[in-house]
C-alpha cells in the first residue's frame, strides 16, 4: 500500500491532470482535496480531450473509486453537468464510482453574485478571480455560515441557512456593491431539485479513505491550482482561497499526515500564470509568444491566455520546501523544442542583493529581477521519446540542471499531451 500526493509547484496549469491520469493506473482510489471549479484538468486519452473541473480525473479509468473531499467547494450544477457530460461519452458515473464528502461546502448563487460584483468594483485593482464564487464560499466556510453537502439531505436546514444568509448577502450586494438582490424561493427550489440527484453520492469520505487504507489500497491525492496560489504561502493577495500544498491533503480529505508516502511536484518546463499578479520571469517578447503558441497556453477553465516566461527555480525551490517533495514530474518539455538558447532563473536580485526565495512583500517582489543561467536548447523532435536515452544531450542537461538546483530527482517526463507521451523514470507508487 502506498499513498501519493500530486501538487503543482508553480501557479497552477502545470499539467497535473495528465500526471494524475497516468498514476491512476496504479491507484485504487483518487481523491480531490481542495479548490473548486475555478481549476480544470485537461486530459487527452485516445485522441479525445477531456476537461474536468470537480470530478477527479481518475474517473476516466474503469474500476477506480473517485472521491471529492471536504476541502473542496462544490457547485452542484457544475458537478451534475460533468456527470452528464461523462455519460454522453460512455463514462457512467455512479455512487459506486464517485463519493462526495458530506462536509464539503456548497457554492450558492449569492457567492457567484458577490464574486462578480466585487471584482467589477475593484476595477484595475482586481485580482483575476474566475467569478465562480469560490472565494466567497470559502469566506462563509471560515465564518461558519456555509452550506455543506450534508445540508442537501435536510430540506429544512437548507431553507433556514439560505434564508439567513440572504439577509446579509442582499444587504451587501445592494448597499455596497450596487448589485441586484436575490430571492429565496428560486434558489431553494433549484437546489432541492439538484439535491435529489446528488444525495446518493454524499457520504463520509474520511471514513471511506480510512477503510481503504486499512484494506491496503493505493490512494492518489490530487490538488488544484499550484503552490504559489496557496492562500497562506502564495503571492498574496493574488492567490486562491484554499491550500493547494501537500499538507492540504490531510485537512482536505480527512486523513493523518503519516498516511502520505510520496509527494510529486509537477513542474512545467517553463513558467505560466493566468490573471493578475507578480511574475518575475515573464516574457513579453517573441520568445514568450512562441512558448504561448506552441504550448497552447489558454486556461482550461477560463479560456484566458496564459502569461509565459522562463522556468523560475526560485518558485520551484520554495515549493520543494513547502511540500516536502520527493520527486518532480516535468511537463510540456516538448514545447521548448526549437529554441536555440534556454534560460533558467536561479535567483532574484533585489536592490543589488541576491535572494533565493520569493519575498512575501509584493512591493519587494515587484522590484526583483531574475538571475539567469543560460544553456543550449535543442532542435530535435522529442515527442516520440519513451526513454531517457532517447532524449538529446541538451534536453538531458536541462533536466539535470533542474535536479541539481532543486535537490530533487525527476520521476516523470511529459513530452506531449497524450497519456502515452511520457517517460517514466521512477514509479511514485
Amino acid at each position: 500500500m502506498s499513498n501519493t500526493v500530486v501538487v503543482g509547484t508553480q501557479w497552477g496549469d502545470e499539467g497535473k491532470g495528465k500526471v494524475v491520469d497516468l498514476l491512476t493506473a496504479k491507484a485504487d482510489m483518487v481523491v480531490r482535496f481542495q479548490g473548486g471549479n475555478n481549476a480544470g484538468h485537461t486530459l487527452v486519452v485516445g485522441g479525445k480531450q477531456f476537461i474536468l473541473h470537480i470530478i477527479p480525473s481518475g474517473i476516466l479509468y474503469e474500476g477506480k473509486k473517485c472521491l471529492i473531499g471536504n476541502g473542496v467547494v462544490v457547485d452542484p450544477e457544475v458537478l451534475l453537468q460533468e456527470i452528464q457530460d461523462l455519460k454522453m461519452v460512455g463514462k457512467e458515473v455512479t455512487p459506486e464510482r464517485l463519493s462526495l464528502s458530506d462536509k464539503a461546502h456548497i457554492i450558492m448563487p449569492y457567492h457567484k453574485a458577490i464574486d462578480l460584483a466585487r471584482e467589477a468594483a475593484k476595477g484595475r485593482h482586481k485580482i483575476g478571480t474566475t467569478g465562480r464564487g469560490i472565494g466567497p464560499c470559502y469566506e462563509d466556510k471560515v465564518a461558519r455560515t456555509g452550506v455543506r453537502a450534508v445540508d442537501l439531505t435536510e430540506p429544512e436546514t437548507l431553507e433556514e441557512k439560505i434564508g439567513t444568509n440572504l439577509k446579509e448577502k442582499n444587504f451587501f450586494l445592494t448597499k455596497f456593491l450596487d448589485a441586484e438582490p436575490l430571492e429565496l424561493k428560486p434558489i431553494l427550489d433549484r437546489y432541492l431539485g439538484m439535491a435529489e440527484r446528488l444525495v446518493p453520492f454524499i457520504t463520509d469520505v474520511s471514513l471511506e479513505l480510512d477503510q481503504g487504507i486499512k484494506a491496503n489500497k493505493n490512494i492518489l491525492f490530487e490538488g488544484a491550482q499550484g503552490t504559489h496560489l496557496d492562500v497562506d504561502h502564495g503571492t498574496y493577495p493574488f492567490v486562491t482561497s484554499s491550500n493547494p500544498v501537500a499538507g492540504g491533503a490531510c485537512a482536505g480529505a480527512g486523513i493523518g499526515p503519516n498516511q502520505l508516502h510520496h509527494v510529486v511536484g509537477i513542474v512545467k518546463a517553463y513558467t505560466t500564470r493566468v490573471g493578475a499578479g507578480p511574475f518575475v520571469t515573464e516574457l513579453v517578447d517573441e520568445t514568450g509568444d512562441y512558448i504561448q503558441e506552441r504550448g497552447q497556453e489558454f486556461g482550461a477553465t477560463t479560456g484566458r491566455r496564459r502569461r509565459c516566461g522562463w522556468l523560475d527555480l526560485v518558485v520551484v525551490q520554495d515549493s520543494v520546501r513547502l511540500n516536502g517533495l520527493d520527486s518532480l514530474a516535468i511537463t510540456k518539455l516538448d514545447v521548448l523544442t526549437g529554441l536555440e538558447r534556454l534560460k533558467i532563473c536561479v535567483g532574484y536580485e533585489f536592490d543589488g542583493e541576491r535572494v533565493t526565495t520569493r519575498p512575501a512583500s509584493q512591493r519587494k517582489l515587484a522590484r526583483c529581477t531574475p538571475v539567469y543561467m543560460e544553456i543550449p536548447g535543442w532542435q530535435e523532435d522529442i515527442s516520440q521519446a519513451r526513454r531517457l536515452d532517447q532524449l538529446p544531450p541538451q534536453t538531458l542537461a536541462y533536466l539535470e540542471t533542474i535536479e541539481e538546483i532543486t535537490g530533487v530527482s525527476v520521476s516523470i517526463i511529459s513530452v506531449g499531451a497524450g497519456r502515452e507521451d511520457t517517460i517514466l523514470v521512477q514509479d511514485p507508487f
